[in-house]
Formats: structure tokens, C-alpha cells, sequence
């Protein structure tokens, strides 16, 4: 229930009352960011690799299916983005203003649910999300090395690792709204390899002699559980799960900025995923890898397009998922930032900087050893994803809408929300079930580590790729145990 009492402001961090001769403030407390700023970062967190799996989620579908389940998981995330927006500038108007998801979940839904769940929740799907985007970045790094040097010894470990100190550097950026030019690289940089994705796809597609087969395999089990599959891909292909703390970053008044950046992101959402969804299906059809990029290599190793052509294509990978990193790293770094910085000095004291940059180094470098330890982390993360992406942005911004604005259970919205509440909740529990049903068939294929790395073929390195990302974890063609 909305509580009429509300306070002035619910800062981020606890910060002392300071004269206007004293220039102590939280690096959080003064949001500066225009609408412009806020679309780069959505689309940062949302146009990300896993846009890559999309022809794979259409073949389990079949084309027809396929399309209009993408297109309702665009309106879905558009709609449900835009109500926890309309929440955060309710309370706004009203002098609270919200900069965590865990602060919101805590005066709409109490504290048992923001603290226990909701806070939590957020946390383990963004630090795991990190952890994948490390893994991600050192095998994009160990395939390129591998095209360059077929004969070369380093293995993927190694990259892994060095990826997580090119992610350590990033990590010191100082708040969410500092990495506002870097956000809009990224965003250049997801324009460049979903076109040179949907290019190479075109290619290959044109010059294969083999005719395409767009029937879907399998036994009717198969196929129906495979339906279940491909829907929680597209659903988590949106995923976000930051949407307060990147409103946050703007500056008073908030109203409307948040509608333009979403619509700034969706503008890149229609240009990149559906390029690539159609393209991947029309040039491999049944056929699609859940990475797409595994496409481009046949079964012998063999390239199939121009290798300076794939080299740049994953380069722009490996920077852009730098980006997606230091986003994704903004839940853990407030929680350390709450823990280690003290308030009544300056933010950029050196008692401060010591402390932000030793405990957000740490961070990182925890993040690098699971992924440098984990070969099939991603099942763990797939179960993470669907049990965090799906409520976070399907789920409670409907609820959210529902129980502060309270509209009349006979109105049209109360029941679009409760079907899309409900829906997804179905969709969340399949996920998870199939995410640990995942994790005990890897198990049993992986043996030992140390065949993480034994090959550099570009099907076996990305295909862990792809499953470190995805929020759930299909089962195909390669599997850790042909590695």
C-alpha cells in the first residue's frame, strides 16, 4: 500500500548535512543525466550478445511462431519498462525519489520482500551476468588468437583472466552516470556486429550450394519442450533488471526522459534483433546455432567467410561486453560503495578512492576466477537468469503498477497485468526447471577443467560462450562433451 507520509528524499547512501562551502558529496547524490544518457545505457544492458542466439529460438519455433513471439517480447519489455518508470516518477513527483530496485521493492512491497528477495535477486543475476561476460570476453579473445595462431599454446584460462583485468579497469569508473561515452560506444558497437552478423549470415546463406531445411526436428516431445525453450530465450534476450538505477542517473525532473531513452533503445532493439533473428534463420534455418557465429565455421574448422571478416566481428564483441560489464557491475559497486566509503568524507578523498578502488578491484577479481574455474558456469547462470531476469522485468513492474496506482480490477490495464504477471511466472518456473536439468546433463559430459581448452576450434570455444550469457541453456549440437 502507498503510504501517504512520505519523506523528502531516500538517498542512496547515508551522506551529512554539508554548507554550501563544503563540496563532501556522494557521487551519487546529484543525478546530472539527460534522456539521451539514459538510452545509452538501456540499450548497453539490452542489445548485448545473447541477440546472437535469436535465429537459433526462431527454428525452435518455425518462423511464423518465432516472429510474433519476438515481437510480443518487444512490446512486453516496452510496456512493462515503461510502467516501473511511471511508478519511479510517481513517487518522484512526490519528493521520493527511488535509486535501487531494492529501495523501490522495499516501499511498495515492505522490507522483508526488497531485503530477502528483490535485493538479492538483482545482485546474484547482475554479479552472475559478469561473471558470463568475463567467460564471453576470454574465449571471443582465445578464438581470435586461434584464427591468428592455429598452432598457438595459450588456452583459454588465460584469456579469461586477462579479460577480467581489462573488466578490473573498468570497474573503477566512478558511478553509472560516468559511463555514459562509454555506453555510447557500445551502443555503436552492438549497431556494428549485429550488421556484420546479419552480413556474414547473408553470405554464407547465398554462397552455400546446400538447400536450407526450415522443417522443425524432433520427436512432438522434443518440439514442444523446445517451444518452452525458445520463449524463455526470447524473453530473457530483453532482460534488463537495472531500470531504477539507470533512472536514477537523471536529472530532476525526471518526468517523460525515460520514454525517450526507451524509445531511443527500442529504435536499436528493432534494428538488431530482428536483422539478425531473420537473417540467421533464412541463411541456416534448422540448422542455426544457439551462437550464431558458430555458423560461420563448418564441422572441419573451416571459416566460411573471409577470416578478417570474423576477426572484426567478434573485436567489436569483446569491446562492447566491457560496457555491458560496467553496467552490470553497478548493483555490486552501490553495495560496496554503501559498505566501505564513508560518507562524511569527500568522494573522492583519498580515504574514499583507496577504498572504492581496493574493494571494487577485489570484486572483479573474484568474478574472473569463477569464470576462470567454471567452464559451465553458464548452466548456474541460466538458472540465476531465469529466476532473476524474468521477475525483475516481466513480473514486479506490473505488480509494481498495480499496487500503487490501484486500478480498478474491472479496468482493461488490471488484467493485461495480471495476464502478463501470470504468463511470465509460468514462463520463470519452465526456465528454471529446464535450466537445472541442464546443469545435471553437463555435469555428467564434463569430466575435467582442463578440456575447457583443449580446442580452439570456434564451435567448441563459443559454444560455452553463448551458454555464460544466455539465461537459459539449450541443449545442441555442441555439448562440453565433444570438447
Amino acid at each position: 500500500m502507498v503510504s501517504e507520509n512520505i519523506p523528502e528524499l531516500v538517498p542512496l547512501l547515508p551522506c551529512k548535512q554539508i554548507d554550501d562551502d563544503d563540496d563532501a558529496t556522494s557521487l551519487y547524490d546529484q543525478p546530472s543525466g539527460t534522456w539521451l544518457h539514459c538510452g545509452y545505457h538501456l540499450t548497453t544492458s539490452i542489445v548485448a550478445p545473447p541477440l546472437l542466439n535469436l535465429p537459433y529460438a526462431i527454428c525452435l519455433l518455425g518462423w511464423n511462431k518465432g516472429m510474433i513471439y519476438l515481437i510480443i517480447g518487444a512490446l512486453v519489455t516496452f510496456y512493462t519498462y515503461n510502467l516501473l518508470s511511471m511508478v519511479l516518477e510517481h513517487y518522484a513527483s512526490k519528493g521520493l525519489r527511488f535509486l535501487r530496485f531494492q529501495d523501490m521493492a522495499d516501499h511498495i512491497l515492505g522490507k522483508t520482500w526488497g531485503r530477502y528477495f528483490v535485493g538479492p535477486v538483482q545482485l546474484a543475476v547482475c554479479y552472475g551476468s559478469v561473471i558470463s561476460l568475463i567467460i564471453l570476453g576470454g574465449q571471443c579473445m582465445k578464438t581470435i588468437y586461434s584464427l591468428v595462431w592455429p598452432n598457438g599454446e595459450m588456452e583459454v584460462y588465460e584469456f579469461v583472466m586477462m579479460y577480467g583485468g581489462a573488466v578490473l579497469l573498468v570497474a573503477q569508473v566512478p558511478s553509472f552516470h560516468s559511463l555514459r561515452h562509454i555506453n555510447l560506444v557500445s551502443l555503436v558497437l552492438s549497431l556494428a556486429y549485429s550488421a556484420f552478423a546479419a552480413a556474414g549470415a547473408i553470405y554464407i546463406g547465398i554462397s552455400s550450394p546446400v538447400p536450407v531445411d526450415y522443417s522443425i526436428v524432433g520427436s512432438t516431445e522434443n518440439k514442444i519442450f523446445g517451444s518452452f525453450t525458445a520463449i524463455t530465450m526470447i524473453a530473457a534476450s530483453f532482460g534488463n533488471g537495472i531500470i531504477p538505477e539507470i533512472q536514477a542517473t537523471i536529472a530532476a525532473p525526471v518526468k517523460g526522459k525515460m520514454f525517450k531513452g526507451l524509445s531511443l533503445c527500442y529504435t536499436v532493439v528493432l534494428l538488431t534483433f530482428f536483422s539478425v533473428a531473420a537473417s540467421g534463420y533464412w541463411a541456416f534455418g534448422n540448422g542455426a546455432n544457439s551462437f550464431l557465429l558458430n555458423n560461420f565455421v563448418d564441422k572441419n574448422g573451416n571459416v566460411l567467410l573471409p577470416k578478417w571478416f570474423l576477426i572484426t566481428t567478434i573485436s567489436f564483441i569483446i569491446l562492447q561486453i566491457s560496457a555491458v560489464s560496467g553496467v552490470y557491475l553497478q548493483p555490486a559497486n552501490i553495495l560496496l560503495e554503501e559498505t566501505f566509503v564513508d560518507p562524511k568524507c569527500k568522494p573522492f578523498s583519498q580515504r574514499n578512492v583507496i577504498s572504492r578502488v581496493v574493494s571494487r578491484s577485489i570484486s572483479v577479481m573474484i568474478a574472473t576466477t569463477i569464470a576462470a574455474m567454471l567452464p559451465f558456469f553458464g548452466d548456474f547462470n541460466a538458472l540465476i537468469g531465469a529466476f532473476g531476469f524474468i521477475p525483475l522485468d516481466f513480473i514486479l513492474p506490473v505488480i509494481f503498477f498495480n499496487l500503487t496506482f490501484k486500478p480498478s480490477k474491472k479496468s482493461g490495464i488490471f488484467w493485461l497485468n495480471f495476464i502478463i504477471a501470470f504468463v511470465f511466472s509460468l514462463i520463470m518456473v519452465i526456465g528454471v526447471f529446464a535450466s537445472a536439468r541442464q546443469i545435471v546433463l553437463d555435469a555428467n559430459a564434463v569430466h575435467s577443467f582442463d578440456r575447457l581448452s583443449t580446442s580452439w576450434r570456434l564451435p567448441s570455444v563459443l559454444d560455452t560462450t553463448w551458454k555464460s550469457f544466455s539465461s537459459y541453456l539449450p541443449i545442441n549440437d555442441n555439448s562440453f562433451a565433444s570438447i
